[in-house]
């Protein structure tokens, strides 16, 4: 019987039973072992030092997941050995993640490099933690293909010390956020196993895999995120790596954090939602290219605006998107 704490092939019981939905389960476990690895290699430490932002999923105290970012010149992050990340970045007193990042706590990190399409993933454990940064220590570092990512090159434009002018929070989405959302081509996910909830803030114990964070990338045309007249969002899912950590996250816990980026004004939309996953149907067909839909409920958001300290230039929309469709 699969446990949350399972390390055989790199992957929980939520994965598993994704894979052997897709007719992938043998496959996934043959290639697990050998491309989720304890220990970042050296092209993913050289890879995470060009970075001038990084992506970060948590989960609080309730076990609510939160996607958010982190943002510094060039060189803001380094690896001192292969199974450490250090990041001299602390998110601001209104993020979410100054409440959930302390010692113990279980962390996805997601490095993403737009105008080269390059994103390496890391899932660990905040180790350390002091006013100018925090370090992780490695349990599962693996790479991800280009697919669905828009080139844009983001330009560093402020200290890290900025802050926002102001945070809003609010139960539902305002038609501000509607438009943001539905002009959209990138947002982030963070889900987490429900093993997260017990082991945030405290020293986890066993298998470093049990703690089940996860922060991943998804894209699209501007209009793949439809939101419905009660704010629920559809977004379709595209054909990709059969790991299955977002979906097999929320097959075993619903709750996850988007975050989407105004990637003009800097501003940071967080979306607390509870997710569920279409496998079929009549709006299933109506997104070309989807094998299913994720549909989320809106659960809270929190907006800050112009507080993330990069620019974007225009983006090169991804070359795999030519073969789905659009659904403004």
């Amino acid at each position: 019987m699969d446990t949350p704490t399972s390390l055989d092939d790199g992957f929980h019981e939520g994965e598993r039973a994704m894979q052997t939905r897709v007719g992938m389960r043998e496959r996934m476990s043959e290639i697990g072992s050998r491309v989720i690895r304890g220990y970042m290699p050296e092209q993913h430490r050289q890879f995470f030092t060009q970075l001038p932002f990084l992506i970060a999923g948590t989960v609080d105290a309730a076990g609510q997941p939160w996607a958010s970012v982190l943002a510094g010149p060039a060189g803001f992050i380094t690896s001192p050995d292969p199974q450490q990340l250090a990041v001299q970045a602390l998110p601001l007193a209104c993020d979410p993640l100054a409440e959930t990042l302390m010692p113990g706590a279980p962390i996805g990190l997601l490095g993403l490099e737009p105008h080269t399409r390059r994103r390496n993933r890391m899932n660990g454990v905040v180790e350390q933690l002091d006013s100018q940064g925090f370090s992780v220590r490695v349990s599962q570092s693996f790479g991800n293909c280009p697919q669905y990512i828009q080139a844009r090159e983001p330009e560093f434009v402020g200290s890290r010390g900025d802050a926002p002018s102001a945070l809003e929070r609010m139960g539902q989405l305002d038609n501000v956020a509607k438009e943001l959302i539905r002009e959209a081509d990138t947002f982030y996910i963070a889900t987490a196993h429900p093993a997260a909830r017990a082991h945030a803030g405290g020293v986890p114990q066993g298998p470093q895999r049990a703690q089940g964070v996860d922060v991943s990338h998804r894209g699209g045309k501007p209009g793949f995120v439809r939101v419905d007249g009660s704010g629920t969002l559809t977004v379709p899912d595209f054909f990709g790596n059969f790991f299955f950590n977002t979906l097999g996250n929320l097959l075993v816990e619903p709750r996850a954090g988007l975050l989407f980026i105004d990637f003009a004004s800097g501003d940071l939309l967080q979306v607390s939602v509870r997710g569920e996953i279409i496998w079929g149907g009549s709006e299933l067909a109506s997104f070309e290219g989807a094998e299913r839909l994720l549909r989320f409920a809106v659960t809270g958001v929190r907006r800050m605006p112009a507080t993330l300290p990069l620019r974007w230039g225009p983006a090169s929309m991804s070359p795999v998107l030519e073969r789905t469709g659009a659904w403004v």
